[in-house]
C-alpha cells in the first residue's frame, strides 16, 4: 500500500489551549506526537524523550551508592517522560512533582497525555505539587536527595522572566540548602553552557559535570549535573 502525504499531513493540531496566571499554555498535536507551547515558546514535545530520561538517571546514578529510598523532586512535569522514567525505576522514594500550571496536570490526569503518566501519577510513592518551583524551593522546609529541574529551554533560555531567579546565585543557593548532604542536583538545558557551570560552583557545589545526549546535527541536548558536599 502506498501512503501520499500533502502538504499539510503534519500541520499542528491545537487540543487545548488556556490561560492561566503565567501566561498562555497550549497543547498541540502534530502526527503521532504531542507538543507544549508556553506564551509562544516551544517547551518539549514526545517525539523523544531520552534528555528528559536522563536527567533522572544521571541524578541516580550520582547518588552515593547505598541510599535508601532517596526522595526526588522533578520540576516541572512537561509530557511526563522525567516523572515517567522515575516511577518506573524502585529505588526511588519519595517521587515530587512541581508543576505550576494547572492546565498541564489536567492533561495528564485525564487528558491526552495520561497514556504517559497514568501509571506514575497512580504510584503511591508520587505527589504533585501545584506550585510553582521556584517559590517552592525558596519556602518549603522539605529535602530532596536529588532535584531534576525542567521548567525551561535551560538557563539561558527561560520561558519567562522570572524563572531567571532560578539560576541566579540566590536560587542556586536555594537548591543547595533543598538537598541532603551528598544530594544532586540535575538541570536539563537544549544547550551546553559553561558559564552555569562556573555559577555551580560558585554556589558551593561540588563534582560539576555536563552530559550530552547526541543529535544527529545541530547543538545536543544536555543535563547540568552538580552536588552538594556531603
Amino acid at each position: 500500500m502506498s501512503l501520499t502525504f500533502g502538504p499539510d499531513a503534519l500541520a499542528p493540531v491545537t487540543l487545548d489551549r488556556r490561560e492561566g496566571p503565567y501566561g498562555e499554555v497550549v497543547l498541540r498535536r502534530r502526527g503521532d506526537d504531542f507538543e507544549i507551547i508556553a506564551n509562544g515558546c516551544f517547551l518539549m514535545d514526545t517525539s523523544d524523550g531520552r534528555s528528559e530520561r536522563l536527567l533522572i538517571d544521571a541524578a541516580l546514578d550520582a547518588l552515593p551508592a547505598g541510599r535508601p529510598g532517596p526522595a526526588v523532586l522533578i520540576g516541572g512535569l512537561g509530557v511526563g517522560f522525567s516523572l515517567a522514567r522515575a516511577a518506573a525505576e524502585p529505588r526511588w522514594g519519595r517521587i515530587a512533582v512541581a508543576e505550576r500550571e494547572q492546565a498541564i496536570v489536567d492533561w495528564h490526569r485525564d487528558g491526552p497525555l495520561a497514556g504517559i503518566s497514568g501509571a506514575a501519577l497512580a504510584d503511591p510513592r508520587t505527589v504533585v505539587l501545584t506550585t510553582d518551583l521556584v517559590a517552592h524551593l525558596r519556602t518549603t522546609t522539605d529535602r530532596y536527595d536529588a532535584l531534576c529541574l525542567d521548567i525551561d529551554n535551560g538557563p539561558d533560555w527561560t520561558v519567562t522572566d522570572d524563572n531567571g531567579n532560578l539560576y541566579s546565585p540566590a536560587g542556586l543557593a536555594d537548591c543547595h540548602a533543598r538537598l541532603t548532604p551528598g544530594g544532586v542536583l540535575a538541570v536539563w538545558s537544549a544547550q551546553p553552557s559553561k558559564e552555569f557551570e562556573q555559577a555551580l560552583r560558585n554556589a558551593g557545589f561540588r563534582g560539576v559535570r555536563t552530559e550530552e545526549v547526541g543529535v544527529a546535527r545541530g547543538v545536543p541536548d544536555v543535563v547540568h549535573l552538580a552536588i552538594r558536599a556531603a
